[in-house]
């Protein structure tokens, strides 16, 4: 995507930053070559962003022309109250408060400079509220009342307003923000479009390993992609993309959830959509779902305060007990007596007022269909742990014996009606990235749960498919990163 500065402070172009294109707002409204060009990130670092102002206007203009402005107009118009800002800031309030606590004075004035600060100190601050405000130079008013810091105002700081002793900071800030591979002129032609993968490094079971990572970065810088893998940290960053590919763990009370939330508001396309990390989050809702669309699946039981003495009678024993939130098999009990029922059951009611109540069907293996755009993208069977009932045995001690083997077949080699199964209940979810758990019981196919998010790691879901799968996740990525262009495009 390409990248332009518009400012009318003469003496920004004091800065180090000779790879970047910088303009006046008169050429970006008056020159026809701006007004047609397309997939346009424009910095807007006008001096001034008040209602019908120049710095107003070229962010105004560019969401006109399907450019896409830093800051937007939303962005503006949340500067201009108090009470916007705290509403905005609030998840911050901890955050503020430790930041500001050894004060002594009742007033603080924060300059941030690209997200940075003179004093590395206040660093996260500056960079957490760049994340809500992604206005390059601003300064943020704070007020110290009843004894805890509110926030005042915040406003752009013109170019001129910088002191001397700042100016330092600011060079370097700007450079680190705007050297990067991505905004360099240079760069490959051949790389349109920014795209984040989001990772946590150090995660137990992530979604892609080290190598499915690499593979996937290949095949996007191929299909005309710079790569970025970012961490939550990044989370101030992302309306800088043009997509998110998330490969991290994912749940709703998670800042995965966040960011895919920011991502899609900020018109970015993200796989995996929040509206599907909600659907798959919740095994309460999968359960009704898939119930109503009379999608074959064990015996199920939505179970609460008032009905929890029924489920032995209902579902039998053993029977599988799971939080609503459950994942990778943790949040999921076979209760094998009515003793154990009753104790597994009251702990989980503690936590949640609804868990999730299902037959116990014992199977060698489980299948995962992995689907991509309504269609199979990988087969996978999965078998139980050594001498446990779950693909995975996170109480075993021998670490080889925490997770079952698996097998990788051909679609072809896939039962029809399995196939047709995992494609009918992804469908109900959403067209991202899914992983849809089955079982195969006297024949037929038995949904267990459908996963957003699913793995993909090299050697195991792509053994067969090899460098396929990762090209299909990338295609599909790159077209909807073009029909968002399409839409946005007067």
């Amino acid at each position: 995507m390409r990248k332009i500065i518009v400012t009318n402070q003469a003496n920004f172009k004091q800065l180090d930053l000779p790879e970047i294109t910088i303009i006046s707002p008169r050429q970006y409204f008056s020159n026809i070559a701006f007004s047609k060009m397309r997939n346009v990130k424009v910095f807007n670092l006008c001096s001034d962003y008040r209602y019908q102002s120049k710095g107003y206007y070229v962010s105004l203009l560019a969401e006109a022309r399907g450019h896409k402005p830093i800051p937007d107009v939303k962005n503006l118009q949340d500067l201009k109250h108090s009470t916007i800002l705290r509403s905005l800031t609030d998840d911050l309030n901890d955050l503020i408060q430790k930041s500001l606590g050894k004060l002594k004075s009742h007033e603080f004035i924060l300059s941030v400079y690209f997200g940075r600060n003179v004093a590395r100190q206040y660093d996260k601050l500056s960079r957490e509220l760049y994340r809500i405000f992604p206005v390059p130079m601003f300064r943020v008013r704070f007020s110290l009342s009843s004894g805890r810091w509110l926030i005042n105002s915040l406003k752009p700081i013109p170019m001129r307003d910088v002191p001397d002793h700042h100016f330092s900071i600011l060079n370097s800030a700007a450079k680190s923000y705007f050297d990067k591979k991505r905004y360099n002129k240079q760069k490959d032609e051949t790389q349109a479009f920014d795209l984040a993968i989001l990772i946590q490094p150090g995660e137990k079971s992530p979604p892609s390993d080290e190598k499915a990572l690499e593979l996937f970065k290949s095949v996007a810088e191929k299909h005309g992609f710079f790569v970025s893998m970012i961490t939550k940290e990044d989370s101030g960053r992302i309306n800088e993309f043009d997509a998110l590919f998330i490969r991290t763990t994912t749940s709703v009370n998670h800042y995965s959830y966040r960011i895919a939330r920011t991502a899609e508001s900020e018109g970015l396309a993200v796989i995996d959509d929040p509206s599907s990390i909600l659907k798959c989050a919740n095994k309460v809702y999968l359960a009704e779902l898939l119930q109503n669309a009379r999608i074959n699946t064990p015996k199920t039981l939505i179970i609460h305060s008032d009905n929890k003495n029924e489920v032995a009678d209902q579902l039998g024993l053993p029977c599988i007990l799971k939080l609503p939130d459950s994942s990778f098999s943790q949040g999921v009990i076979k209760a094998g007596t009515q003793a154990e029922l009753d104790v597994e059951l009251k702990k989980m009611l503690e936590k949640s007022d609804l868990v999730i109540g299902q037959s116990y069907l014992p199977t060698d293996f489980d299948w995962r269909i992995g689907i991509l755009d309504g269609k199979a993208l990988f087969a996978c069977k999965y078998f139980m742990a050594r001498g446990h009932w779950q693909i995975y045995n996170w109480a075993s001690a021998e670490v080889d014996h925490v997770e079952g083997q698996f097998e990788t077949l051909a679609l072809d080699d896939v039962p029809a009606q399995i196939l047709q199964l995992a494609e009918r209940s992804a469908a109900l979810i959403g067209n991202g990235l899914y992983g849809v758990d089955l079982k195969e019981v006297n024949g037929e196919g038995v949904v267990i749960e459908i996963n957003d998010n699913p793995n993909i790691d090299h050697g195991v879901e792509d053994l067969v498919g090899k460098d396929e799968v990762y090209e299909k996740v990338i295609q599909s990525i790159k077209r909807r990163v073009l029909h968002r262009i399409s839409q946005t495009s007067p």
